[in-house]
């Protein structure tokens, strides 16, 4: 061990350490074994690889396959698993063992591997699948995500009305779909818009409907989506570009349950559960006078806030192996491995557009490339264009004050707020952006 290791394990818990080291592993193949050859640990990832069922084998003596003995300090050797022969696959076991204080043996430690690169990507893309939590298709490994099903879980069963915030393509309506699944409306209609879609008077007909003659081209009734949707779910997307016309007639029909169709004479009733989702914040377009500030407290009773997928980076893999797996199915052709300088490109990208934008990377990886194995080649043309121009925009550059805070100002826009981003952008330290910050008041 190192010096400098050593003296920093020395002021630290270590048994909560270990313990936390040890749950990290859950992907790969370790086991533990104590002086009598007894399974003290035995993996998640231990379990996917050999066949064996760590309840089946804690506090019990290993196999002789798995055994560690005295004297086999890394030691390697090729064994085969315990599944069934249609599913076995050749092994290398690593092992090193263990000494106390006074030299004497104490157990020993084991890494299962599979013996070759393309069973570990099938083996390594399996454990991520097995090990994430599919929520009513929400697939994440991350924490953060968790959190969001308990509160979806949750407001499904409530009839309060959902305020979903996320960036483009973080899933918003499979969320929405999600809540209206769980509730008692999840027999009745999920009808869904996009508020940014439509002109004000064609959003006007859709969502309330409208009689005959109410204008030029009405030749009959139409119903609108507030009557499709009576007992249901109604998904409104991007509400936040709601025109401010129709935001008083969205909080008429929440708060009186009824509304008038365009052109119509007569109110109609209607029970409809609303599930709203913005990538803006309804506080500052209520602050710019874009929106209302009553229909807002209306919208967000239960808001839900989706984290981009840059911040859960440990779901990348995750979803690049989801979206390979379901390609592969069609048979057009089969992705087994990932070359590495890929899989390095695909997990140091920022993922402006999220999840859409990361299915339809592997769907181009497959359009354009041929073969078992995904390569940095067939990732899309902005993989592989140089970022190195605007890290040096603020260093290398002589920039005017002014174009300097514009640069900063930029750069926060482009990393949505997040100050270590934005400096690595502009080829500055944190504390030197910060300071140019207050110097510009940006």
């Amino acid at each position: 061990m190192n010096k400098p290791l050593s003296a920093w394990l020395q002021h630290q818990p270590l048994q909560p350490l270990f313990l936390k080291l040890l749950a990290l592993c859950d992907v790969a193949g370790l086991y533990i074994v104590d002086q009598d050859q007894q399974i003290v640990h035995w993996s998640q990832g231990a379990e996917q690889l050999s066949g064996l069922r760590a309840d089946d084998l804690t506090g019990k003596t290993c196999l002789p396959e798995y055994a560690i003995t005295d004297g086999s300090d890394h030691q390697k050797q090729l064994i085969k698993s315990s599944k069934s022969d249609q599913y076995s696959i050749e092994l290398q076991k690593l092992t090193q063992a263990l000494y106390d204080h006074e030299g004497i043996f104490a157990g020993g430690i084991g890494l299962l591997l599979p013996a070759s690169e393309q069973q570990a990507n099938m083996t390594l893309s399996k454990s991520l699948s097995e090990t994430a939590q599919s929520f009513h298709g929400l697939l994440s490994r991350s924490p953060a995500m968790q959190a969001v099903f308990q509160i979806i879980q949750n407001a499904a069963e409530t009839e309060a009305t959902v305020l979903v915030r996320g960036e483009s393509g973080s899933g918003k309506e499979l969320v929405a779909k999600a809540i209206h699944d769980l509730s008692a409306r999840r027999n009745a209609p999920f009808l869904a818009i996009n508020c940014a879609a439509l002109s004000s008077s064609l959003l006007d007909s859709e969502l309330f409907g409208h009689v005959r003659g109410a204008f030029t081209g009405a030749v009959k009734d139409h119903r609108g989506l507030f009557q499709r949707a009576h007992g249901g779910t109604l998904f409104l997307d991007e509400v936040a570009e709601l025109p401010l016309e129709l935001q008083a007639k969205l909080l008429r029909v929440i708060q009186e349950r009824n509304f008038i169709p365009v052109g119509g004479d007569r109110s109609i009733d209607v029970d409809v559960r609303i599930v709203a989702a913005t990538h803006r914040s309804l506080r500052e377009e209520v602050k710019n006078g874009r929106f209302r500030e009553d229909l807002m407290y209306r919208l967000r009773v239960v808001p839900i806030f989706i984290p981009p997928l840059r911040e859960r980076r440990e779901d990348i893999s995750l979803l690049i192996w989801h979206f390979i797996q379901q390609h592969n199915a069609a048979n057009f052709r089969k992705i087994e491995k990932i070359d590495p300088q890929a899989m390095r490109a695909l997990l140091d990208y920022v993922w402006p557009g999220n999840i859409r934008e990361l299915h339809n990377v592997v769907e181009y990886a497959f359009a354009v490339g041929r073969g078992t194995t995904l390569r940095w080649s067939e990732l899309p043309p902005e993989f592989r264009e140089s970022r190195t121009v605007e890290s040096q925009t603020v260093q290398n550059l002589p920039l005017s004050a002014e174009e300097e805070a514009a640069s900063i100002r930029q750069a926060l826009e482009r990393s949505h707020g997040k100050v270590t981003q934005a400096a690595l952008t502009l080829g500055m330290s944190r504390a030197t952006f910060w300071r140019k910050r207050k110097i510009y008041g940006v």
